[in-house]
């Protein structure tokens, strides 16, 4: 995290490099996005198996419900759902990819049938066939792509409806077979599945290839990029399937298909798209107000609050709390069971004693960012940091002058941390915790401390260095100490000239995207000289997707550009930043919340 007092000099390099995709890629203009998704889902199937993946997507397992999980299903396959305008089409995408349809498609009835009920349409009218060109995974495993097929023709009157699949990629999932499909085994696995926060999700019997699918949605903090998941049992089990049902039978809105009202009666879709866009900003404010208001506080966590009394507790007015809540319960923050209120896990993220609580974030975001960004016209005219223009200074001597913004600040950084969850287990720092005297991490503007506290907690036998400003040095120091990391843990005032000598692994997280890129350079010349000839520089930033698809590094982009002057850039932008600074880009891997972690070191010496 860059701080007021850590500057640096500074020229720009090109952007050309893509990155490669993780999740199920999205998108909006045809067979171009089809294509990024194939390929996307057959790089996810070579990378991951089962033990390493089922984690991922259910975070909270321990060890003996991973191991029984691990012995009962198989990773099969990744699949999603493809819009081609003709058969020729989609054999044309799938050779691009490397992908071979060497068998003929079969009708699926499954997703044909859940299509028909979410845009209201004719089961009969939807003629989805199933291909499963096969891929071969990294550990040698034979795998698939399972390729949901829907032609639709340009002119097509479902041209509506691959226009909304595509956007919110309802069938995109990830598929485990069971290894030995026994009725009392399948309650067994749906039972384990339910206990880890995993919600029945559909499901059906495919008759044509007599198998069938339970259908799950994964818990929010789960680090896989899908959402969903399949258990593919062979055989009819429908008994098993209609529990399954039943327990997933809550009533959910249907889907409203694009251009009808919710009467069936046509509407000008494109007319409503752009009224609920233009709404986002009272999304913003209607979190900020309810993070300002500490709502969220006055709501114990899993129990609900008469409105009234919660008017009480809060200051508010009872009818105008009433119309807020309303519009808090839409935004899916809020539940609401007659006069009673209840926080869903999206609310309870606004709590002040939250784990990693986003309040801070959505104060930040509704107070001073929000107030820039009025004036994003004037930094896309002049190219003028929107914050600079509005304050009369950039946005790091603005909060350094006010203790109060500072602290918020820093706050509102350290909410998103559920990103560092996986940085501890990567390699480099695990070669340097193994290290015969002990291995030292070196934290360049750390901020709080937040990132390198969880490193030095996961490994016991590593020192760490914070780089920091002296308001940041403090409540790093506490943040050591409540992590019980304080005796192995030094601390330096100073710039990113200060950079220490002599560490194992360097950090440099959120840092060089609050910087345009010859600074960027000068920051990892710093590093590179005061790293010993076999450290490593681990960063963690957002990527930009080059294919076009949907990231939360797009939207920070803009941030970035209007609040800071800075930039998200793409895999290849870093690897020529880094090489400007004698260093090489080994790899990038995908981290939470739409994040990457870039590993890289010196270019070895022959």
């Amino acid at each position: 995290m860059t701080t007021p007092a850590m500057t640096a000099t500074a020229a720009a390099a090109p952007d050309t490099v893509v990155p490669a995709v993780v999740g199920p890629a999205t998108g909006s203009d045809g067979g171009t996005d089809d294509s990024a998704c194939l390929r996307a889902a057959a790089d996810f199937v070579r990378r991951h198996d089962t033990a390493t993946l089922l984690p991922l997507l259910l975070p909270g397992l321990d060890g003996p419900q991973l191991h029984a999980l691990t012995r009962h299903l198989a990773f099969a396959h990744a699949a999603l759902l493809v819009f081609p305008p003709d058969p020729a089409a989609l054999r044309a995408d799938l050779a691009a990819c490397g992908l071979s349809a060497d068998t003929p498609p079969l009708p699926s009835s499954v997703v044909r049938d859940r299509l028909a009920a979410r845009h209201r349409r004719d089961a009969a009218g939807l003629d989805v066939s199933i291909l499963r060109p096969g891929v071969r995974a990294a550990d040698g495993t034979r795998r698939a792509v399972e390729v949901f097929a829907l032609t639709v023709p340009p002119g097509s009157d479902l041209w509506d409806v691959a226009e909304h699949e595509r956007v919110h990629q309802h069938e995109a999932h990830l598929a485990f077979e069971v290894l030995r499909p026994e009725p009392l085994l399948l309650r067994g696995l749906c039972a384990l599945l339910a206990d880890q926060g995993a919600v029945p999700d559909g499901g059906g019997y495919n008759p044509h290839e007599n198998g069938t699918v339970l259908y799950f949605t994964v818990p929010a903090a789960s680090l896989a990029g899908y959402r969903r998941v399949e258990l593919y049992a062979p055989g009819d089990h429908r008994d098993v399937l209609a529990g399954h049902l039943a327990d997933g039978s809550v009533v959910r809105p249907a889907a409203r298909p694009a251009g009808r009202s919710s009467t069936g009666t046509p509407t000008d879709q494109p007319a409503e798209t752009l009224l609920r866009l233009l709404t986002g900003a009272w999304a913003t404010q209607a979190l900020a107000a309810c993070a300002r208001l500490r709502l969220p506080d006055a709501v114990p966590p899993g129990e609900s609050v008469d409105r009234a009394a919660l008017a009480h507790r809060t200051g508010t007015d009872p009818r105008a709390l009433a119309t807020l809540l309303r519009y808090l319960a839409m935004l899916g923050v809020v539940t609401a069971e007659g006069e009673r209120v209840r926080l869903t896990e999206v609310g309870a993220l606004l709590r002040e004693d939250a784990p990693a609580s986003m309040r801070p974030l959505a104060l930040m975001y509704g107070g001073p960012f929000y107030r820039s960004f009025g004036a994003l016209d004037h930094t896309v005219r002049t190219g003028e940091t929107a914050f600079d223009h509005l304050f009369g200074e950039n946005h790091f001597d603005h909060f350094a002058r006010d203790p109060e913004l500072a602290d918020l600040f820093d706050r509102s950084m350290a909410a998103s941390t559920r990103m560092f969850d996986p940085v501890p287990a990567h390699p480099a720092l695990v070669a340097a915790a193994a290290r015969p005297d002990g291995g030292t991490v070196v934290d360049v503007a750390g901020g709080n401390g937040e990132l390198l506290a969880r490193v030095l907690t996961a490994h016991p036998g590593l020192r760490g260095v914070l780089l920091e400003r002296p308001h940041a040095v403090e409540a790093a120091r506490r943040t050591m100490a409540e992590a019980g990391c304080a005796d192995r843990c030094t601390y330096r005032v100073g710039d990113f000239a200060d950079v220490p000598a002599e560490g194992d692994v360097y950090l440099l997280s959120r840092v060089l995207h609050d910087w345009e890129d010859d600074r960027c350079r000068a920051i990892l010349r710093h590093c590179e000289r005061a790293m010993p000839a076999h450290a490593d520089l681990l960063i963690v930033e957002r990527l930009l997707p080059a294919d076009g698809s949907a990231s939360l590094a797009t939207a920070w982009d803009v941030h970035m550009m209007c609040n800071v002057g800075g930039r998200e850039r793409r895999a290849d932008h870093y690897a020529d930043l880094l090489a400007a600074a004698g260093l090489d880009l080994l790899a990038h891997t995908p981290l939470p919340l739409d994040a990457a972690l870039l590993h890289a070191r010196r270019p070895a010496r022959p």
